[in-house]
């Protein structure tokens, strides 16, 4: 019985390390560079599942393609990460989704190593402690749809270049340092991009290109920026969202033409003038603000223009009716 069972014991054991050898999905060379990425960050704790002994198409924060399986996503938010991002993140040439967020300790330059990702579509570094500018080696991904830089210390002008993207729909750049103009180029995007410059040191006035580019959403807040904005909007278009307040921008707001699709409307703390416009009655407005200008005229009555708070309206020249006081 002794003598039987021998055989059939390593034959068991053979069979489980064929198993083990065939089970196992990850690519090796990604594996390698995961590892690779995981030391660079001196070993945090959020990496604790990526272990030499287990298939890293299984480890937290890694997601492998059900066919080739190699490593087509990497995403690492709110841990303890510390350093740089390692250049062995563009020695994954798989990756369609790569993301850090939330990251406070992650510091340096956006890695250049990132070029090399050219199957990337969705880009994500942002809430960061990220300096420098943004390079201009970004504009050859040409399969990106996404990118966010939200959040960081990036500083200098924004590239021109970034417009030679064909298939984005997102751009963040907000909350960050940035200096100088919206690049004219930023006419050229593909129609109905989502555009965040708000919070950075824009100068200059918004680009008569504009009056081209239909935004689905579109937030220039809290910048610097002077003279015309009404090219932004449009009979034809099909932007919804629009902000636009705290610059320094100047324009007549009679002669603005709404799109029909607008549902939200930020132009406070600018020197805007003229009335508001009797069209803004027909508009399904969500959220309108118009205060600290120098607007003038009544209040349009309808639509949803009476249910906004008075504080969305005060502080300009000579503006009046409900719900501010009425017109003498």
């Amino acid at each position: 019985m002794g003598s039987t069972s021998r055989p059939l014991l390593s034959l068991l054991c053979l069979a489980l390390l064929f198993y083990s050898a065939i089970s196992e999905l990850c690519n090796p060379q990604d594996k390698k560079v995961l590892l690779k990425i995981k030391q660079a960050f001196n070993n945090p704790y959020i990496l604790t599942s990526w272990s030499p002994n287990t298939d890293c198409c299984d480890w937290y924060c890694v997601t492998c393609d059900s066919t080739s399986h190699r490593i087509n996503s990497l995403t690492i938010f709110a841990g303890n990460l510390s350093g740089q991002i390692p250049p062995e993140v563009g020695d994954l040439p798989f990756l369609t989704n790569l993301e850090f967020h939330k990251l406070s300790n992650v510091t340096g330059h956006i890695q250049p190593a990132i070029v090399k990702l050219t199957h990337l579509n969705f880009l994500r570094l942002s809430w960061l402690n990220l300096t420098g500018p943004i390079p201009d080696f970004v504009s050859k991904l040409k399969n990106l749809t996404f990118i966010d830089f939200a959040f960081n210390q990036l500083s200098g002008s924004i590239p021109p270049s970034l417009s030679e993207l064909p298939k984005l729909g997102g751009l963040h750049l907000d909350r960050n340092k940035l200096s100088g103009p919206i690049p004219s180029s930023f006419g050229n995007f593909p129609q109905g991009l989502y555009l965040f410059l708000s919070h950075n040191q824009l100068t200059g006035s918004i680009p008569s290109s504009f009056a081209h580019m239909d935004f689905g959403y579109i937030d220039l807040s809290r910048n610097k920026l002077v003279g015309d904005a009404s090219v932004v909007f449009g009979s034809n278009k099909t932007i919804q969202i629009v902000d636009l307040s705290r610059n320094l921008l100047k324009f007549n707001l009679s002669k603005v033409v709404f799109p029909k699709s607008l549902t939200s409307l930020d132009l406070n703390h600018n020197m805007i003038y003229g009335g508001l416009p009797v069209e803004l009655t027909t508009l399904n407005l969500q959220y309108l603000n118009v205060s600290y200008n120098r607007l003038c005229g009544q209040i349009p009555v309808g639509g949803k223009l009476q249910s906004f708070d008075y504080s969305n309206y005060f502080h300009n020249r000579c503006l009046c009716g409900s719900p501010l006081p009425s017109c003498k």
